[in-house]
């Protein structure tokens, strides 16, 4: 943008608001450092512009107040481009990175420019090539190699948008990589691998069923930071993922449809009107366990060159403590950094109008300034009672890289957590393994182990088999190792211990026989999640038979490899049929969805609202080295905490090598029960749509073939 310098007029602004704010006729600064000495605000009119049109140094007497530099200026309108200078001690023994060579972005900008190939190397604080290494500082520029930021006018005609607000108990959450959902050709969109082109595929997930898409990140990340080469194809490997997040306010530039400085704000709108128009919601997977500047080796874009030793945990000073695995740790309850993180927060859904985040890593939001795991973070705390998120879902991955691990510790009475636990025991169970059963049957029943203590319930629990992170769903059934060559890393990334089996072969296979168990399998595991207490989340591509090829950790394949392969939907309609149905089911029965665990009984007339039993119809002993169960689910609404009656469920698990026989339990006979679900058996009777439920005959032998689950309903 072009900048009219003579129409140019500078005042002292306030200290308020954060970042680039603009109004009708001037654009007012704002921006944090405690231990800066100077500060210089930047405009650019291009995004490789070597040099600054406009350098405004800023007063330390007029423009500061406090720890806020700020300064109104007239003139400056959308889409112009600015960045900052700061200048400060340079002493790494110290915490201090301060570096005056560098251009460095608003934390707080809303939008950075993202039409050219970055070269965040150029952005290092200290000389790459000295002795001293980061000991030394670099007096290089690096304008013309980094984003800069772009002023953005918020105004959007949002016309009668309103947030669909679905109770966290009625989810069903569908985890996918906005990029990878529709960048193949199969996909036969318009605008591929953009916020445009999901778009175009909301009527595949509303036929589908899923409630709401829960997006790996699309904060501005560097996509290019990946130096190494795979060795398959010997190309250059990215970061597809994103989880290195360096500006959290903007979204992510390349994810628009046209190449126009700040359109990926409007463009991220528009996608979450569409979405929200059809009744879907927008959750966000959010990374402020760490930033994109990595440890003293990284580059100086943003926090380490406003205020280090204010952002980062820093060990002796001059390192950085990685308790994220990538380099660096945010120091989260700093009150800065609380302030800054609850900032974007409500920015996202004042503004950008989500309906909920999904915290990377979380348990990093609950470590104090020396690492250490808090009794009561405080910016746990501040998150689930913020007045502005209350009606926003969030989400703890209840862990981090440094062996926090907290699932079911998560304070209050607000946070959801993926609950890994559930993932291990239903994937143990039906691979096959013994002595889980009683871990198994808690886990389906809601976790209460995990959550009743701390007065939450069943929906805070948000299970799944599998995500983004590990095998896909087809190869969690095809592989019993991890296939990672192509990342360049020997193999020695991902995880080891995937708890899954191939049934005879190794990755792809014509046997008839493998298949069809692998395909049972597919089946049991999505049939045991969706019918679980609790929320189910389903990985993209996993209802439609996507494979990655035994590689559990594509992070850095921005290819084939992880995007959306449609044409497996096309060849797998069977089994996209079965999931869609399964959705249904779910949806249409409230008794997969409590409000409250489990009591044993009612309170009404002693019945139970669950029970357990063997293959003879008695209470199963948990102690037994067996691999089948099954259960009976009340459909009573003193049961399940609803004002209409539901159907009851008899279920019957079989995870045995062999068929089983089972007798109900006697208390059920006088049931009639018909048949909804029958894994063992082909499309279109593995699942039967609602009112084609097939009578079975006796209720004394019900044989379950081997790797497979019955599901029987009955009227009151």
């Amino acid at each position: 943008m072009k900048l009219n310098k003579t129409k140019i007029e500078i005042l002292p602004g306030k200290p308020g608001i954060l970042g680039a704010t603009y109004y009708k006729d001037y654009t007012q600064f704002a921006v944090f450092s405690r231990h800066a000495t100077k500060v210089s605000l930047l405009f650019f009119e291009g995004a490789e512009d070597k040099e600054a049109c406009l350098e405004i140094p800023l007063d330390n007497a007029k423009n500061k107040t406090g720890d806020i530099w700020h300064i109104l200026v007239y003139g400056i309108k959308p889409g112009q481009l600015y960045g900052y200078r700061v200048d400060g001690p340079y002493e790494p023994k110290k915490g201090h990175r301060f570096n005056p060579y560098k251009l460095l972005i608003d934390p707080y900008a809303k939008s950075i420019t993202g039409n050219f190939e970055w070269q965040l190397e150029k952005a290092r604080g200290f000389n790459w090539n000295s002795p001293k290494k980061d000991l030394s500082i670099s007096k290089l520029s690096n304008m013309e190699y980094v984003p800069k930021g772009i002023v953005i006018d918020d105004r959007f005609d949002w016309e009668d948008d309103v947030r669909p607000l679905i109770p966290l108990k009625d989810s069903i959450i569908y985890e996918v990589h906005l990029k990878g959902f529709t960048n193949h050709i199969s996909s036969k969109v318009k605008q591929k691998g953009t916020y445009l082109g999901i778009i175009e595929k909301i009527p595949y997930l509303k036929e589908l069923g899923v409630t709401a898409v829960e997006l790996l990140p699309v904060h501005e990340f560097d996509q290019n930071e990946n130096f190494r080469i795979n060795p398959e194809t010997k190309e250059k490997l990215k970061n597809f993922w994103g989880y290195s997040t360096f500006t959290f306010f903007a979204p992510k530039s390349s994810y628009s449809s046209i190449k126009e400085e700040g359109i990926q704000v409007q463009e991220f709108k528009t996608m979450v009107k569409a979405f929200h128009k059809e009744g879907i919601e927008i959750i966000l997977d959010v990374v402020f366990n760490h930033t994109g500047e990595g440890n003293e080796k990284g580059p100086t874009l943003n926090f380490r060159g406003f205020d280090n030793t204010i952002y980062y945990i820093l060990h002796d000073l001059r390192f950085y403590k990685n308790f994220s695995g990538c380099g660096n740790t945010l120091n989260c309850n700093h009150p800065i950094v609380r302030d800054f993180i609850l900032d974007c927060l409500r920015y996202w859904v004042t503004e950008m109008h989500v309906d909920g985040f999904r915290f990377d890593l979380a348990s990093i939001l609950g470590r104090d300034k020396n690492g250490v795991v808090l009794k009561n973070p405080p910016l746990l705390e501040r998150i689930a009672e913020d007045p502005i998120l209350r009606d926003t879902k969030i989400i703890a991955e209840a862990w981090d890289a440094a062996g926090a691990y907290q699932v079911g510790s998560f304070p209050g009475g607000r946070w959801a957590e993926w609950n890994g636990k559930y993932r291990d025991s239903l994937r143990s169970f039906w691979r096959g393994d013994t002595g889980i059963m009683g871990e198994v049957a808690t886990r389906v029943a809601g976790s209460s182990d995990l959550y009743q203590g701390s007065g939450r319930k069943p929906f805070h629990s948000i299970n799944f088999i599998t995500c983004h992170d590990g095998f896909t769903l087809k190869d969690l059934v095809s592989y019993n190792d991890k296939h990672n060559e192509a990342n360049g890393e020997y193999n020695g990334d991902g995880e080891n211990n995937n708890i899954s089996y191939n049934y005879g072969v190794e990755g792809e296979t014509d046997d008839k026989n493998i298949l069809s168990i692998r395909l049972r399998q597919r089946k049991n595991l999505l049939t045991t999640l969706l019918l679980s207490q609790g929320v189910p989340m389903l990985y993209a591509g996993d209802e439609m038979g996507k494979t990655k090829y035994g590689n559990n950790n594509t992070w850095c394949q921005d290819n084939e490899l992880s995007w959306i392969n449609w044409n497996d939907h096309e060849n797998d309609r069977d089994f996209f049929r079965f999931v869609k149905n399964l959705i249904c089911l779910r949806k249409d029965h409230l008794t997969f969805r409590r409000y409250h665990f489990f009591k044993g009984k009612d309170s009404v007339d002693d019945s139970p609202d669950i029970s357990w039993f063997n293959a003879k119809g008695n209470a199963v002993n948990w102690e037994d080295n067996i691999k089948h169960m099954a259960f009976f689910l009340s459909g009573a609404c003193e049961d399940t905490g609803y004002e209409e009656e539901d159907y009851n469920f008899y279920i019957i698990f079989n995870a045995e090598e062999k068929d089983v026989v089972f007798n109900m339990a006697g208390d059920y006979l006088e049931f009639e029960w018909k048949v909804v679900i029958n894994t063992a058996n082909n499309s279109p009777e593995d699942i039967f749509e609602p009112g084609k439920e097939k009578l079975i005959d006796t209720y004394n032998k019900i044989k379950v073939k081997s790797r497979s689950i019955i599901v029987l309903q009955s009227e009151m």
